[in-house]
């Protein structure tokens, strides 16, 4: 399938709104699908039947965790947007997206399908991330970035620094509180008090690959004491810090063992 090239597509970069990009090659054929509250957006492209079909999705920032199993997948790739690139990258609100797994062609139209055809003619990683940026870079000649998703993504800097009071964040960014989860929710997906609830958890989680001191983790990550933990970790995750870290050893010595 022929490209057309312009200057705009060839000077795009990925890289200043992607902060992670992962391949999955399952066991046997069998995907787990896990996400955690993060209020992220994944662009995931899924080759199914040993290469022979394929989809591209999009998946919105979750409320509460997603442990999925998705037999037949040979192999994905999954881009993790910074939070607040929704509307100039995807044309589409966040807050559309939340806790949904929408397919691309939805929301693009022919064009999300014609680039799940161009993914599965890919023949590498890089390729396949050629393609994506490409097919992005022509979409944003078609959207804008709005004043309200770049408040937003300074809030998100200040929710991920020191700062976790929302009035404190619209203070600092000359807003009122009101304002600000109002563009927050709708470029980022979640609320402000979600997002930084998100933020404690994923530090939290990244916290206990090293240590199982769980009250000295709920102080470092943030939370008031570790009932506070415990408890997110029961209504965001539903399970407690210890089933949840137990159920990502087995998982993982199941892919071992295989």
């Amino acid at each position: 399938m022929q490209r057309t090239m312009d200057s705009a597509a060839l000077t795009f970069s990925l890289s200043r709104f992607v902060e992670d990009v992962r391949g999955v090659v399952p066991v046997a054929g069998r995907a787990c699908h896990e996400r955690l509250p993060d209020g992220r957006t994944t662009l995931v492209f899924r080759v199914l039947e040993e290469g022979r079909k394929g989809d591209v999705c999009v998946a919105g920032p979750r409320t509460r965790a997603l442990f999925k199993n998705a037999p037949g997948v040979a192999r994905a790739v999954i881009l993790q947007f910074k939070p607040g690139w929704s509307v100039p990258l995807l044309g589409v609100a966040a807050s559309e997206l939340t806790d949904q797994i929408v397919p691309l062609e939805d929301i693009w139209g022919r064009s999300g399908g014609d680039l799940c055809l161009e993914l599965l003619a890919a023949r590498s990683l890089p390729e396949v991330l050629d393609r994506i940026s490409h097919a992005i870079a022509l979409r944003t000649q078609q959207t804008f970035d709005p004043a309200s998703a770049r408040l937003a993504r300074r809030a998100v800097r200040l929710l991920e620094g020191d700062e976790v009071r929302v009035e404190s964040v619209a203070k600092q960014l000359g807003v009122t509180a009101r304002h600000l989860r109002r563009a927050f929710t709708e470029s980022v997906g979640i609320g402000p008090k979600d997002f930084a609830r998100a933020v404690r958890l994923q530090r939290a989680v990244g916290m206990a690959a090293t240590s199982k001191d769980w009250g000295r983790i709920a102080a470092s990550a943030g939370y008031y004491d570790q009932a506070h933990l415990i408890a997110d970790f029961r209504e965001l995750v539903g399970l407690t810090p210890g089933a949840f870290l137990k159920r990502a050893s087995d998982q993982a010595s199941r892919s071992c063992s295989r």
